[in-house]
């Protein structure tokens, strides 16, 4: 999949990459607490428990899109905001993702309920390298339309996930710098008032010492489930 990314920052730019591989990393969580609240948040809608912690997933590179609409069969998946970490001519750089989910489908398979749903990813991003001595300080916030009103549906500071660093070490098994042509999604928080579904869905990378955000918004068309 082939997505361009507007760099932003103190010299603009455009970055076209060639996605052949997709790596969601879940259970990212700093401290098992907070992995713990995340577990438990998924077990009250029937998801089993992780197998460890955290869990590397493989989703198809044709699942990631930077579109401003798309589909989802039935509706029971929701988004959950991440940082979407990549490579691109030798740096890496970051960005903002919604690692959709279909929920039904993940009370069988968390693997599957990934893999079903796309991967929207925003068109801008910052350099890594650009935000990686304050990465603690960053924000990560999403937002759902319910009732005919946007409410905040995730918020928390990226102190409480690990690093990129971590967890590409992790996957890598070392190495603190993916492949070209790699992006990996780096956890998320828990969402405010527990999990449920919305077909309006905004993300959000705040940086509160530039005083930036990265933000994309997406509508999710529920296709119809027939049998």
């Amino acid at each position: 999949m082939k997505a361009v990314f507007q760099i932003e920052g103190s010299q603009p730019r455009q970055v076209a990459v060639e996605f052949n591989t997709v790596i969601v990393a879940g259970w990212a969580g700093r401290d098992m607490a907070a992995i713990e609240h995340h577990i438990e948040e998924l077990a009250a809608i029937g998801v089993p428990r992780p197998s460890s912690v955290p869990l590397y997933y493989r989703i198809a590179a044709n699942q990631l899109t930077q579109d401003e609409t798309v589909q989802a069969l039935g509706e029971e998946s929701s988004g959950e905001v991440e940082t979407f970490v990549f490579a691109a001519d030798g740096e890496m750089y970051v960005s903002i993702a919604s690692d959709h989910t279909d929920r039904k489908l993940e009370t069988y398979s968390v693997a599957m309920s990934k893999q079903v749903c796309v991967k929207p990813v925003a068109r801008s991003a910052w350099r890594l390298a650009d935000v990686a001595d304050y990465w603690d300080e960053l924000v990560i916030r999403s937002y759902i339309v319910e009732n005919g009103v946007e409410v905040l549906y995730q918020e928390g500071p990226l102190a409480s996930l690990r690093t990129p660093r971590d967890l590409i070490a992790g996957y890598t098994g070392g190495a603190d710098a993916l492949p070209e042509g790699a992006g990996m999604t780096c956890g998320t928080v828990g969402a405010i008032g527990g999990i449920r579904p919305s077909v309006d869905f905004t993300m959000e990378l705040h940086d509160p010492r530039r005083q930036r955000s990265l933000r994309h918004r997406y509508h999710v068309e529920t296709l119809p489930v027939v049998a």
